[in-house]
């Protein structure tokens, strides 16, 4: 939990600090504008203040790393809802006003899962998993994002240490496989996430991991 308000804490300021802009820039997520991805952040911490009010008695269904599906393909920023969000993003007109209202939204979502049992069980999409846990997901969450937020923005902050190797640890306990020593924490992310492509030299060292790369998160 703690780690999840260091990736958290860590992805706010890095927009905060971003310069108006620097919101028309690409992200790393398919037909998203930094500002389509801010947005969608407001959203992701408006899912952890309902998940985190919406406790459950079954037994758990998930953990961290199994709340994570894999799809079959990439996002194309062509489904309803990434529309929407789009919409949305566009109708700030001002990047201080998203900004004013991830830090708002964003700020209570952090301090709602400061003041959460870990072990209370919570539900979300038809899933039922401690709270722990639920908060544990979303470092991968965090940091992923944050590494679209950035991907064009070379001077920009990134995520906290600890938190990219968590993720890469999710990542490889997801995949049933590790990736190779040479790979770096954020780019056995970025490839293994379909961020990036391979370069010759990854590809001969993920071996027949490569075949089965890249997963896609959701």
């Amino acid at each position: 939990m703690d780690l999840f308000s260091r990736s958290w804490a860590a992805l706010r300021t890095a927009v905060a600090e971003l310069p108006d802009e620097d919101f028309e820039r690409p992200s790393g997520c398919t037909g998203w504008l930094v500002r389509d991805l801010v947005c969608h952040l407001v959203i992701d911490a408006q899912d952890v203040l309902i998940t985190l009010v919406t406790p459950a008695e079954a037994e758990p269904t998930v953990n961290a790393v199994t709340y994570w599906k894999v799809a079959d393909e990439p996002p194309t920023g062509r489904d309803p809802l990434d529309a929407l969000i789009v919409r949305l993003a566009a109708a700030y007109e001002e990047p201080h006003l998203l900004k004013f209202h991830l830090d708002d939204v964003g700020s209570a979502a952090g301090r709602a899962a400061e003041l959460a049992d870990p072990g209370a069980r919570v539900s979300t999409q038809d899933e039922v998993l401690t709270a722990g846990d639920y908060l544990g997901a979303y470092v991968l969450e965090w940091t992923l994002h944050h590494l679209d937020l950035i991907v064009h923005l070379p001077d920009a902050p990134r995520p906290p240490v600890e938190a990219l190797a968590r993720t890469r640890a999710m990542l490889e306990e997801i995949a049933g496989a590790t990736f190779p020593a040479s790979f770096g924490d954020q780019d056995a992310l970025l490839v293994g996430t379909g961020r990036r492509a391979p370069t010759d030299d990854e590809r001969a060292a993920l071996g027949e991991l490569a075949a089965r790369l890249p997963l896609y998160l959701g």
